[in-house]
């Protein structure tokens, strides 16, 4: 949806105080309130006065240089884009327990709404779920990322969006330094890379046979130091329209990255500094220190237009790039006044059609006339965005609803309102629907004219086709509208898309519970409950049958279940007894859930996916079980508190296994009676989002001293960790990047095998280290106290191997463990090694 606009003409400086306070008051993610009256409207003319491009490169959500994209494009009007190579799902989650797609899911969102406030382009060069360029964890290389993604893979995708979007100048986020993440190192060596290969019609030539033409970017710029830099962007220049300074509005747009626990409150002034860059390839004169990224570049039509006529070409182009640089300054003029805006900018439409035409006639060669018309092409959907914003037109496009399934007819309504104090004419709103969609207008789509407060409505009657596919989440939304309008004798165009996701999902949408269990093939023979929570999406009342597809050998009981629905929405639970084959051997196994009605047949779910700062959206997957099978010993009557700090769901597996697990508020860590606790297990990170356990860490080592058993997993040195928290000190390694391990199949030496550790209940082999994901351990302790037993050594091939990784210490009466082993990551995925060796570390006692 192309967002709502205030009918009035606020004032700036209301406007700035808004945003002001939504910047520096709150230090919560939140929308931009800067989207509202004349501020939106300067957003939006502000491109007009320079044909400038730029782009940033990173690796993953948050990677973008914020401060600096708020300076270039909301600043400086320059038509700007961040491409990100990645979606962050192998990374933590500071909201909730997603992991894995769902979290890049959740941090694509949030990175779309960053981008928004900004006035960013976004490019992903990952495209789908399942997609080769993904985030595998943590990386100390750039070989092992590019072997990973693919190097041609990623490089045709960075190329053909250079190609696309042609930016002038091009700022990777990183330097490729051995201290630096993987994968940005890798966006470095390829952005560089490309400065030249864009160019390059030999590189990619399948670009060339789909329109896209080479382009030469002109400078390239790396991260630099206040000692050493060509040029600086401004971030702490105060912008008296938006009520901030760059800094602060790119820390508004920092702050959606609630995920990663993104975004900090700036105060205004000087202090706040400068953005510093070196230029490090350029294909114009340049000088050891600039005033600006565009010095030597054309930032406005006149630049365009003197580049020209030096060449003695077309004279005709030439006036009409100078019509432009006039038909801009007199939009800037006409600012505040919508009204006088909307006039100028349709002025100025009918000027870039003029010179489009004339370009396309010239004799200009190849190569400017590409450039131009590129240009040009860009100031038409600017010149859109203004109309839109001076006209006052709310553009929407409202489904009559948001989930839908393959076979169904809806409406969906596409209206247009008019704010403005102009008369709008020759209204037309139509909608485009997927191929094999039909979307049949009932009544009328065409208009004569829309007055000052009047909204315009069509709706259309579209079916889905039987075989239309489920719901994608990084797919363009299925309903996109056209708003057309004309003023002052020139058409505009608007493309609108629903506010929310409007999804195609199962008819039947099944989750499993649990998800992922474990079978003890000690225990073959004891019985597996499943619960099936069934969501009817089907319109209206529904009935299905529901049964299990279970391994051959195995049963379930029942063998099918009937729910009934009485309306879209409903959900029902039903319940199964799973029992595994008696002659079952350890390896990996799935259930399926089946929904049946008539013809129509479901095997899949769809986890919903909301949150305030980014909506609903949805991922369709199998509705199955997986089940790991493997021998596991796990003491009678064992009982653990566990210290949630809301990043991982080991104590869900820890139940599953016969462990009786209690999840310990923070009334129960302050005073209750912790000696009922045979352990005690704190969460990755618990002391950053557990405010009572800094206050009450004395309460949990007087838990050990007087006969407890503490586990610690691991911390960051922010998390408010300190080497005074553990009874004997323990220092966490700096810098951070050099003190973990990667690769998750690095050989792992068990330094003390006759420990108990390793031997009760479970014996500990070598096996135990297979098959692990992602990685070994993060954030490893450099320095310890030598009461610990230090019981793992393991490091990254190449590297020096790291003693700290697994600590475990007697004091007084009891024991208190540390482990930066990634167990979080581990026991999700239902690694044997890991869960036997956690039962392990949770039995010890003296």
């Amino acid at each position: 949806m192309i967002k709502g606009k205030s009918t009035l003409k606020l004032c700036s400086i209301v406007m700035s105080t808004v945003l002001a306070s939504s910047v520096l008051l709150s230090t919560q993610a939140h929308p931009a309130y800067a989207d509202r009256g004349v501020v939106d409207l300067w957003k939006s003319i502000k491109p007009l006065t320079t044909i400038a491009n730029a782009m940033n490169t990173g690796a993953h959500p948050d990677d973008e240089h914020s401060a600096t994209l708020a300076y270039l494009s909301l600043g400086r009007g320059v038509n700007t884009s961040s491409v990100i190579a990645v979606r962050g799902e192998g990374g933590q989650n500071e909201i909730g327990s997603e992991l894995g797609q769902a979290l890049g899911i959740i941090r694509t969102h949030e990175l779309q709404e960053a981008s928004k406030i900004t006035n960013v382009t976004l490019g992903m060069l990952g495209e789908q779920l399942d997609d080769p360029i993904f985030d595998f964890g943590f990386s100390k290389s750039v070989e092992e990322t590019l072997e990973k993604w693919g190097e041609s893979v990623a490089y045709e995708r960075l190329i053909r969006k250079i190609r696309e979007l042609r930016p002038d100048v091009i700022i990777p986020s990183f330097l490729n330094e051995n201290s630096t993440h993987g994968h940005h190192r890798t966006i470095n060596v390829l952005t560089v890379r490309a400065f030249k290969d864009a160019a390059n019609p030999d590189i990619f030539p399948e670009h060339l046979q789909k329109g896209l033409q080479p382009w030469q970017i002109k400078k390239l710029y790396l991260p630099a130091s206040s000692k050493d830099y060509t040029v600086k962007a401004p971030v702490g220049e105060y912008n008296e329209t938006y009520g901030a300074s760059y800094l602060q509005l790119g820390e508004e747009s920092r702050f959606m990255h609630k995920s990663q626990g993104m975004g900090r409150v700036y105060d205004e002034g000087p202090v706040q500094g400068d953005n510093y860059y070196k230029l490090d390839l350029s294909t114009v004169k340049s000088k050891e220190k600039e005033n600006d990224f565009f010095d030597g570049i054309a930032f406005t039509f006149e630049d365009l237009a003197k580049e020209i006529d030096a060449k003695g070409k077309d004279n005709k182009v030439v006036k009409d790039l100078r019509t432009l640089q006039k038909d801009a300054n007199e939009v800037v003029a006409a600012y505040p006044s919508f009204s006088k805006v909307l006039k100028e900018v349709h002025e100025m439409k009918a000027d870039v059609q003029m010179a489009l035409a004339d370009v396309k006639a010239s004799g200009l060669e190849a190569a400017t006339k590409e450039d131009l018309l590129h240009r040009l092409h860009v100031k038409e959907e600017q010149l859109n965005k203004a109309s839109m914003e001076s006209a006052s037109v709310v553009a929407k496009v409202k489904p009559e609803a948001s989930e839908l399934v393959a076979g169904q007819t809806t409406k969906v309504v596409v209206s247009a309102f008019n704010g403005g104090s102009t008369k709008l004419g020759k209204i037309n709103l139509s909608l485009n629907v997927p191929a094999g969609w039909t979307a049949k207008p009932v009544g009328v789509t065409s208009f004569d004219e829309l007055s000052y407060n009047e909204t315009l409505s069509a709706t259309f009657e579209v079916t889905i086709p039987a075989d239309a596919p489920l719901f994608k989440p990084y797919d363009p939304s299925v309903f996109n509208a056209k708003v057309e309008y004309q003023a002052f004798n020139t058409a505009t165009t608007l493309n609108v898309t629903p506010q929310n996701a409007v999804a195609v999902l199962p008819p039947y949408s099944m989750s499993l519970s649990p998800s992922a269990t474990i079978l003890n093939t000690l225990k073959p023979g004891e019985p597996i409950p499943v619960k099936v929570t069934v969501r009817n999406y089907t319109p209206g009342a529904s009935k299905a049958s529901v049964s299990l597809n279970v391994p051959e050998g195995w049963t379930a009981e029942p063998a099918v279940e009937e729910v009934s629905f009485a309306a879209k929405g409903e959900t029902k639970s039903v319940a199964f007894t799973v029992k595994a084959a008696s002659n079952v051997v350890p390896g990996k196994f799935a259930v399926t859930a089946v929904a049946k009605n008539g013809n129509v047949q479901s095997t899949q779910g769809a986890q919903i996916i909301e949150y305030p700062h980014i909506g609903k959206t949805y991922m369709v997957q199998p509705a199955e079980l997986k089940i790991q099978a493997f021998d596991l010993k796990v003491p009678d009557k064992l009982k653990v508190g566990y210290v949630s700090s809301g990043f991982d769901n080991i104590d869900q597996y820890l139940s599953q296994v016969g462990i009786d697990v209690v999840k310990l508020e923070a009334k129960e860590i302050q005073s209750g009676d912790l000696s009922q606790y045979d352990t005690i297990v704190l969460g990755i990170r618990a002391y950053a989002f557990r405010p009572e356990l800094i206050p009450s860490n004395q309460r949990l080592l007087n838990y050990v001293k007087n006969g407890g058993n503490l586990v610690v997993q691991y911390h960051k040195p922010e998390d408010k960790w300190s080497p005074d928290l553990a009874p004997y000190p323990i220092k966490i390694g700096s810098p951070l990047i050099q003190w973990r391990v990667t690769d998750e199949n690095s050989k792992v030496t068990m330094l003390v095998p006759d420990h108990p550790m390793f031997n009760a209940p479970n014996k500990i082999t070598d096996q135990d280290w297979n098959n692990w994901i992602q990685d070994r351990s993060a954030y490893n302790p450099s320095e310890w106290g030598k009461e610990y037993t230090a019981l793992i050594s393991n490091g990254d091939p190449g590297e020096k191997e790291f003693t700290g990784t697994f600590l475990t210490a007697h004091y007084g009466k009891g024991i208190y463990t540390y482990s930066s082993l990634v167990w979080y990551r581990e026991i999700p995925a239902l690694v044997p090694g890991s869960i036997r060796m956690f039962v392990n570390m949770i039995s010890q006692h003296q």
